[in-house]
């Protein structure tokens, strides 16, 4: 059985989150699907395909995670290691808005690429991963830290899960093949998590349904989580219709930098002036967003305003 809380016929958004329940053993779980949010944060990168592809994985990861809290602000993963790739970043508002960048030695990339240990240790070498939740000044931050262990970021996930005090969780993430030029780029994350323990006597069903949902979410292929024609309702009912499945509003997803000139010139401020002119370049200062690339110029005179008593702050 099916139960919709959205009107049957309607399309999600193409960037979305769709949360949903398993009526029969009470399993709570969201799909992530990521189409122009990938391509955004992929454009004038130029990542090779193994990096795009974690990069892609990575956005749907932080999406799903970020979906199943409640908080004010902007929930961060991150990946930090020695191998190729020293840093990737992923990160999405309270609102919706998604970003996310990585920092890539492209000549070691060469050397690993030859490895057959998983894309995991490939590009990151000995690495960490944690999930930053800040919800502004005068907030505490949350984060939790966590070894990268495991050959595929789906397994290092269930690593982290398997190591907290949180909800038992399965997770199934996937991308579409970067290498192929001229398409668009998708991401698809698959979650379910199981609810605090149920009264004395029910465990044993309890486990027996959790390991039935679990091999039914792993049925699921990569094509039928990324398929932008296949409706979320439709793959959820295929997967768990024998149980029961509630469909709850899918929430939108998107891609947003948040960097802004204001922001550019807040950072230049801190600076001595003796350090913001030692950093022109044929009289121009040209500061560039990691995230998305954009450009933001100063010359000499713009910087001496900006830094002159009395200035806007």
């Amino acid at each position: 059985m099916l139960f919709l809380t959205v009107r049957p016929g309607d399309d999600p958004e193409q960037d979305f989150v769709q949360p949903f329940q398993i009526e029969g053993p009470g399993l709570r779980g969201r799909l992530v699907r990521l189409g122009p949010t990938v391509d955004a944060v992929l454009a004038g990168h130029d990542y090779p395909p193994p990096v795009a592809a974690m990069m892609a994985e990575a956005l749907a990861l932080a999406a799903v995670l970020a979906s199943g809290l409640k908080y004010d602000g902007i929930f961060t993963l991150q990946m930090q290691g020695d191998g190729p790739v020293s840093y990737m970043v992923a990160d999405v508002t309270s609102g919706g808005d998604m970003r996310g960048y990585a920092r890539v030695d492209a000549e070691r990339l060469l050397t690993a690429a030859r490895s057959t240990r998983g894309p995991v240790p490939q590009l990151f070498g000995s690495a960490r991963l944690s999930f930053t939740v800040d919800q502004g000044p005068g907030t505490e931050r949350y984060q939790g830290i966590t070894l990268l262990e495991g050959a595929t970021l789906s397994e290092c996930a269930h690593a982290y899960f398997r190591q907290s005090e949180q909800l038992q969780t399965a997770i199934r993430l996937c991308a579409s093949d970067m290498s192929q030029t001229g398409e668009s780029s998708r991401a698809a994350a698959l979650m379910i998590q199981r609810l605090p323990a149920p009264r004395e006597g029910e465990a044993e069903d309890a486990e027996d349904d959790w390991r039935r949902a679990v091999v039914l979410m792993s049925s699921a292929t990569s094509a039928e989580m990324l398929a932008p024609t296949l409706a979320p309702a439709d793959l959820l009912y295929r997967l768990f219709h024998e149980d029961g499945v509630r469909v709850f509003r899918p929430r939108a997803l998107r891609h947003h930098c948040r960097c802004s000139r204001g922001r550019v010139e807040r950072t230049l401020r801190a600076f001595p002036r003796e350090d913001l002119m030692a950093m022109l370049e044929e009289g121009v200062l040209r500061v560039t967003c990691e995230f998305c690339k954009s450009e933001y110029a100063f010359d000499a005179a713009g910087l001496e305003a900006l830094i002159a008593p009395g200035a806007p702050a």
